[in-house]
């Protein structure tokens, strides 16, 4: 062990010292691994904070959900969108939301809900025109997070009866309530007047700018049927959706999926020849098409910053060439005295990878740097895996680089090494 440690402080030493003597030299070397270790892990760090953003974006959307919807989220298999034929199905209904709660089995939790965006929310001569009105059974917090920060949710009986009641969310609570308290008030929302017993915490804004609990008022869905029509009819006002959560033991939810499938079809008497009249939608759809850009991007970046390390590692060959060169009367010295073949392939290794990984080491840097930046609702975050995977990729073109000229160093002859 005493051996290994002296061996690595020495080789530590003759790089440093090579560094030194050559310090404009070795940077002009370094530059093209220092910008290719930047461009690939720059790249990766930007796509990683992107994927988070978006993923956190499409948190509305619940996890481990099926969706019973009239449209898709997604093109089919063939990259089609045939909007004209979805046009065409019915709306999910009330009575298949109470048909599921009874006969699905593989499930934790079921709601039904509908929403109407933009709607105009009044109290005295105060008005809020952002606001989303969500209409959703008593099980609507079981599939989507409702954290009521004031106050309470809605009952069971609450929601039955339909009783008009709101949980408001704080952009609401804040436009409606400025200089006040906003439980046990009243709000009116198309003429009908809704009795506040929750308020939300705040979540803020998201990188897509899609819908937060800050701007939804949260109703119990027959209230919500009180001002808007939901049947199954095709030109109906507003369009109900159904969101199951499936077990954690169903993997990938393929029981539920099948069960759910099965049940719609028989309800609404489908032939086994008739196609499927409903979309069962997974916000996993979305983000795999997403992810499949974002795979894309990385690639690029790979290829970009490729191109950039494969100068630097001819750079780095090139130095240890010379530095072979330089110090070729030493490594006759040493071999003379009996260092082994190992130790001069080791030292000269050992260089190499210390010069690329300083260079990896300046590029990382720089990312750390970039992520300092201020982009609004992104966060640029340069993860421990990036860190890793910028030494690694480092510490490997250091060892290519070097392997050659470490092994021309190793296998010279002492004597005319010495006469050199």
């Amino acid at each position: 062990m005493t051996v290994i440690i002296k061996l690595i402080m020495e080789s530590f030493r003759f790089a440093w010292n090579a560094l030194k003597m050559n310090v404009f030299r070795t940077m002009l070397s370094l530059l093209g691994v220092t910008v290719g270790i930047f461009a690939i892990i720059g790249v990766f760090t930007i796509v990683d904070s992107l994927e988070r953003s978006i993923e956190e974006s499409l948190s509305f959307l619940g996890s481990g959900v099926i969706y019973v919807n009239k449209w898709p989220f997604t093109q089919d298999a063939n990259g089609e969108y045939n909007w004209w034929d979805f046009w065409k199905r019915p709306n999910p209904s009330y009575n298949e939301y109470k048909f599921l709660s009874k006969n699905l089995k593989s499930k934790s939790a079921i709601a039904i809900y509908a929403r109407d965006g933009r709607s105009v929310m009044k109290y005295k001569s105060n008005s809020y025109n952002e606001g989303n009105l969500v209409g959703g059974s008593y099980t609507y917090k079981d599939i989507f997070n409702v954290p009521v920060e004031h106050g309470r949710y809605f009952t069971e009986n609450e929601s039955d009866m339909g009783y008009n009641v709101a949980v408001i969310g704080a952009n609401i609570a804040k436009a409606l309530f400025p200089n006040e308290g906003s439980l046990g008030k009243e709000i009116k929302i198309k003429g009908q007047k809704y009795f506040i017993i929750g308020v939300m915490e705040k979540e803020g804004e998201s990188f897509m700018g899609t819908p937060s609990n800050d701007d939804n008022c949260i109703v119990p869905y027959a209230s919500f049927r009180k001002i808007y029509s939901t049947g199954t009819g095709r030109w109906n006002e507003k369009s109900s959706s159904i969101g199951i959560k499936g077990n954690s033991d169903d993997v990938g939810l393929i029981q539920m999926e099948y069960e759910l499938k099965g049940l719609l079809r028989s309800r609404r008497g489908l032939r086994p020849k008739d196609a499927d009249n409903f979309a069962l939608n997974r916000p996993e759809a979305i983000m795999k098409i997403i992810g499949s850009v974002f795979d894309v991007i990385g690639i690029a970046g790979w290829i970009i910053g490729g191109f950039s390390i494969l100068v630097g590692g001819f750079g780095i060959a090139n130095i240890m060439f010379v530095s072979v060169r330089e110090r070729t009367n030493i490594i006759g010295i040493q071999k003379s005295l009996g260092a082994k073949n190992y130790f001069v392939l080791f030292q000269f290794l050992f260089e190499s990878v210390f010069l690329s990984f300083l260079g990896g080491g300046i590029g990382l840097f720089l990312v750390f740097l970039l992520s300092l930046i201020s982009l609004g609702s992104l966060e640029l975050v340069l993860t421990l895996r990036n860190v890793a995977l910028g030494v690694g990729v480092s510490v490997t073109i250091g060892m290519i680089a070097g392997i050659v000229p470490a092994a021309m160093a190793a296998r010279m002859d002492p004597v005319e090494a010495i006469r050199a």
